[in-house]
Formats: structure tokens, C-alpha cells, sequence
């Protein structure tokens, strides 16, 4: 079985793109039926998103529509086409590429239909609302902030590709240690905006108030970043990073002595590519990353999973196998239709063997077969399954810390923790710490469970002690009481 999910981040990458007015396709009367505000949530996998459509009909006829997507951080994405024949209703994106239809209750007040983005179907329910809940997120600072928010750009001259970024540094005069965020994997923007939380603003503005500059940029190809995220690996995104340490190295204000990284899952396994590289990275925080492979990975999560749902070991161990399968396919297999066929096969074998408790612990649907088939010929993907972060880790010569939350159930604090260690120690680092912080999830968020359906619930976004334990490291790699 493959994962069901990738480290952190969400299910589909939507670019924010200005509203446009879009020509109407009904008559006045049907326009009147759709003006509104409509709010679903797309079940993928065990993770939910909320999808808002905004119609608002314009003096000339037309109908401005745009599409948000709260929990990816994602606002007014042009509604390309939209249309109600009878009780049929249908909407198109050209950026994402997306489409909705469904059918139009006879009261006007929900659409029962399906979303289809990526060749996958998910069925999605719209209701009209009068406004749309906004989560409680108490830490998110208010403006305005007591240091200095710079928007910047910078080129990483080797893929022709400019990011887009936040410098945020400290009022008063000097020259500031200074860290670089990096993002967990999807499609992320600079604040790693999931589920309605912004960590990363968090984390800047946390660090930033302590007299510490931070960097923080959207992906290759996210929001105000040109590029190409769909083909690009953790290596094509190190080397983005390197651009930023480049681009913090030609700041006044920046101490070029004391550059460092912080990375998040994903992040966590960039942030040492690039300081094995760079002699200017002065110190790495890994943020829930991994020091086994991402075959391993997947087989933990699968793991623990299944335990949770009751599964008998018989049950687990025929579905580790079928994921062995998988990888199997994913790294041998060059025609990408065929493997994504072979992939089918493979878990439906694999998922005939288990009741309805252990499919939704694996949140097993058609449509999850189908991503699941479409994520494993992505060239992220197939990296990510055989990438071992060992050797890299060897290499790294700067102060390391390594920190996981202890309910973490994507990446296991107890399985990649002591990896990571060992791996620095045997390259000859003498300044390793190691922290497991009790009762985080893999959000660092004070969690129960750990479950991924809790991020989105939890009001908290980033746990005080997990903000003080890196903030107090850096402090004391930079010199700082």
C-alpha cells in the first residue's frame, strides 16, 4: 500500500491568480439561484479541505467567480466557466486545471456533484452560506510588527527560476544572525500554510522578535515563485535554498558568519543537501526529518495505521508486502501508464484483504487508488522512495539540531531520530543534539493523538516549547545570552 499521504502539505497545489469576470451562461432568473457563497469539503485520503465558490453577479451580466481553498492558504482563483442548465451546474478552472459539476437542489441551497482535478473524482457536496467560518488561530501575529517585513526576490541562476519571498529583520541597527525556513513537501507557500495554520509565520515572527533575521520564500512555482514544481525533487528545491543563502550572504544587514537552516519534514531532509554543499550554513535545525528512506517511511505509517484500526499482523504484514510491490513497480517501470496500471492492481489486491475499519485507516477509496497510482510516477515521488539520507548526513559538518514531536505518526520520532544521530556522529560532528518533545504531532502542535484529522481541529499552531527549544539553540550557536 502506498503512503497515504506525503510528509506534510496539501493534496493539490492551487496558484493564486487575480479574479476575472466570467460571461454568463444562464439567464437571469438561474443567476439568481447561484449568487452567493457556497462551502464543501473534499474527503481525500484522511485529510479534509474546504473549497469556497464566490459568485457575484456584475452591472453588465457577467458573473465574477472565484474559488478559494482556506486550509492551502489559496484565495480568489478564477473561475474560468460556469454554467446551470436546468438543475445542472458546472464550474472550471484553467489554474489549477479543475473542474466541478453537480446537480442544483430544487430549494437552491446545495449542490450535490464531483470534483475532478489531476484525473481523479471526489465526490463534493457545496451548500450556500452566508459567510464562511474562520478557525481560531490566537498566535497568528497582528500588525503592525515590531520589526521591519521586506518582500524580496532572488534567483537561483541554474534552473532559471526566481523565488519570492518575506525577509523579516529586526528594528534597530546591526548585523543579525540570520535562518532560512524550508518548506515540507506539496506545494507550499512561505508561511507552509495547512489546514487553516501558518507556521512558518509563526516561526518568523517569533524569531524575528528575539533579534534574529529569517527568510522565508514560496516554491518553486507557488504563488509569487516562477518554476516548475511537478518536475522538480528535493535536489531541484536544495538548490533554491542555496540561492537564499547566497541572496541573505549579499545583506548588510545580515552576520554572514552565522547563516543558518530550519527545516520542516521534507525540509528536514533539504537543509542538510544544502550545508553539505554550502560552507556559508553555519547550523541546521531539522524540524520532523527523516534519516531512513522514504520506502521506510511509508511502511511506518502504514504500520502504525493499521495497528491503530485493530488490524490483525497477518493483515499488516500482506499489506507492507503489497507496498514493497509498489516501490518494486515505481522503480523499475519507465512507461508511466503502465506502471500506474500495475499500481492499481497491486492495491487492490492488497486492499480485497481488509474490512471497512482498516480502509478508512488507510482512508482507502477509488479515488485514493488513483492519486496514490498518479503520485507514484512523479519524479518527487520516485526520488523521495529510494533518496537515504545518511550519506548526506555524514557530510554535514556544522552544529545539528534534531527535533521531533513524540506523537508524530508521519514521521516517527523513535525510528528517524536515532538515525539522524548516528549518521552525523559516524561523519565525524561533534555538535549534534537531539530533542523529543512530548505530546507534539508532525506539526509541532500540542496534540492527543498525533492523527493528521486533529491539525485542522487544533487551535494552537505551533507549540510555545517547541518555539523556545529552537529559538534557545540558535541563541546559543550564534552567541547570543
Amino acid at each position: 500500500m502506498l503512503s497515504v499521504r506525503r510528509l506534510v502539505g496539501p493534496v493539490a497545489a492551487l496558484a493564486l491568480i487575480a479574479p476575472a469576470a466570467v460571461p454568463a451562461q444562464s439567464s437571469d432568473s438561474a443567476l439568481r439561484r447561484l449568487e452567493g457563497t457556497w462551502l464543501g469539503t473534499l474527503k481525500v485520503s484522511v485529510t479534509e479541505l474546504r473549497l469556497v465558490f464566490k459568485i457575484e453577479a456584475c452591472a453588465d451580466g457577467s458573473l465574477e467567480v472565484t474559488m478559494d481553498s482556506p486550509d492551502q492558504g489559496a484565495t480568489d482563483l478564477p473561475v474560468s466557466r460556469i454554467s446551470l442548465e436546468q438543475d445542472r451546474v458546472t464550474l472550471e478552472l484553467d489554474k489549477p486545471r479543475a473542474r466541478y459539476e453537480g446537480v442544483l437542489s430544487e430549494d437552491g441551497t446545495t449542490i450535490d456533484g464531483k470534483w475532478m482535478q489531476s484525473g481523479i473524482t471526489l465526490p463534493l457536496v457545496m451548500r450556500s452560506v452566508k459567510e464562511v467560518p474562520k478557525p481560531n488561530r490566537p498566535q497568528e501575529p497582528k500588525k503592525p510588527y515590531p520589526y521591519v517585513e521586506e518582500e524580496v526576490t532572488y534567483r537561483n541562476t541554474e534552473d532559471d527560476v526566481t523565488l519570492a519571498a518575506t525577509l523579516t529583520l529586526p528594528h534597530t541597527e546591526g548585523s543579525f544572525p540570520a535562518v532560512i525556513l524550508i518548506t515540507g513537501s506539496g506545494a507550499q507557500d512561505r508561511d507552509e500554510t495547512v489546514f487553516g495554520h501558518r507556521p512558518f509565520l509563526i516561526l518568523a515572527d517569533y524569531l524575528t522578535r528575539r533579534g534574529i533575521a529569517v527568510l522565508r520564500a514560496d516554491d518553486r512555482g507557488v504563488g509569487g515563485s516562477t518554476g516548475n514544481i511537478v518536475s522538480a525533487t528535493s535536489e531541484d528545491f536544495a538548490r533554491d535554498v542555496l540561492a537564499g543563502v547566497a541572496h541573505l550572504r549579499g545583506r548588510k544587514e545580515i552576520d554572514p558568519k552565522h547563516i543558518g537552516l530550519i527545516g520542516h519534514s521534507e525540509g528536514g531532509i533539504i537543509a542538510p543537501m544544502v550545508a553539505a554543499r554550502s560552507a556559508d550554513v553555519s547550523f541546521i535545525v531539522l524540524m520532523a526529518g527523516t534519516g531512513v528512506t522514504g520506502a521506510q517511511i511509508i511502511e511506518g505509517q502504514i504500520t502504525r495505521l493499521l495497528k491503530a484500526a485493530g488490524a490483525e499482523p497477518s493483515v499488516i504484514d500482506a499489506s507492507l508486502a503489497a507496498q514493497r510491490q509498489v516501490v518494486d513497480i515505481a522503480r523499475r517501470e519507465t512507461d508511466v501508464e503502465v506502471m500506474k496500471q500495475k499500481v492499481r492492481e497491486v492495491m487492490a489486491q492488497s486492499v480485497s484483504r481488509l474490512d471497512e475499519k482498516e480502509k478508512q485507516a488507510l482512508g482507502y477509496s477509488d479515488a485514493y487508488v488513483d492519486m496514490q497510482a498518479a503520485g507514484v510516477a512523479s519524479p518527487w515521488f520516485r526520488f523521495f522512495l529510494s533518496y537515504d539520507p545518511r550519506p548526506t548526513l555524514m557530510k554535514v559538518r556544522c552544529p545539528v539540531l534534531a527535533v521531533n514531536g513524540a506523537l508524530d505518526v508521519q514521521v516517527w520520532a523513535d525510528e528517524n531520530l536515532p538515525v539522524i544521530e548516528d549518521a552525523l556522529k559516524a561523519g565525524g560532528n561533534t555538535d549534534v543534539t537531539i530533542r523529543k518533545l512530548p505530546g507534539l504531532n508532525h506539526l509541532f502542535q500540542t496534540a492527543s493523538t498525533g492523527d493528521i484529522r486533529e491539525y485542522a481541529r487544533i487551535e494552537e499552531t505551533f507549540a510555545p516549547t517547541a518555539l523556545e527549544t529552537i529559538a534557545a539553540w540558535i541563541d546559543s550557536q550564534v552567541g547570543r545570552p
